[in-house]
């Protein structure tokens, strides 16, 4: 099932004296950040839900944001933010062209290999070079596969399916 609020952003430090984080969108697009009036909060202090004081945009740096949350009113209070991801829901994320999909969608996917089941798209993390797609195998085994056109082909949502085009990789 695709989970209904996922990580949109992520609180990278405090700014300012009055209790503004900076944040970064994972999407690069802020239009939908901006227009807030709340958000849940994962961190170390796991989920909670703030609600939204005031937004800004940060000039010269298209993917990031000033966010100021009610009841945060002090760098120190800020501090305490800092990495937690902003989740939202669906209908408040960045909106998606056509051939689009969350990050989201790929999770729990059925990776398909020659036309056989390879296994389960587990998670996806960025690496150095990009994304690498987590694999957990028929056989329990986990494999990261960088994400690039050469080893995925179709993404079928639909169908709850992705090709793999390049199964030796998973070996």
């Amino acid at each position: 099932m695709i989970d209904e609020k996922f990580v949109s952003a992520i609180v990278l430090s405090p700014f300012a004296l009055e209790g503004f984080v900076k944040a970064r969108s994972l999407s690069g697009e802020i239009g939908h950040l901006l227009r807030l009036s709340s958000a849940v909060l994962r961190g170390k202090f796991g989920e909670r839900v703030y609600k939204v004081e005031k937004t800004q945009a940060v000039e010269g740096f298209p993917a990031n944001i000033l966010i100021k949350f009610k009841t945060i009113d002090t760098p120190e209070l800020a501090k305490t933010l800092s990495g937690a991801e902003i989740l939202l829901p669906r209908m408040e994320a960045a909106p998606l062209a056509e051939g689009e999909y969350y990050i989201e969608d790929l999770k729990g996917l059925t990776v398909l290999g020659d036309g056989t089941v390879s296994g389960e798209v587990s998670g996806v993390l960025e690496g150095g070079g990009g994304q690498l797609i987590e694999i957990r195998l028929i056989s329990g085994q986990t494999r990261l596969v960088p994400f690039r056109n050469e080893f995925f082909g179709e993404i079928n949502l639909e169908k709850k399916e992705i090709a793999l085009l390049a199964p030796w990789i998973l070996e």
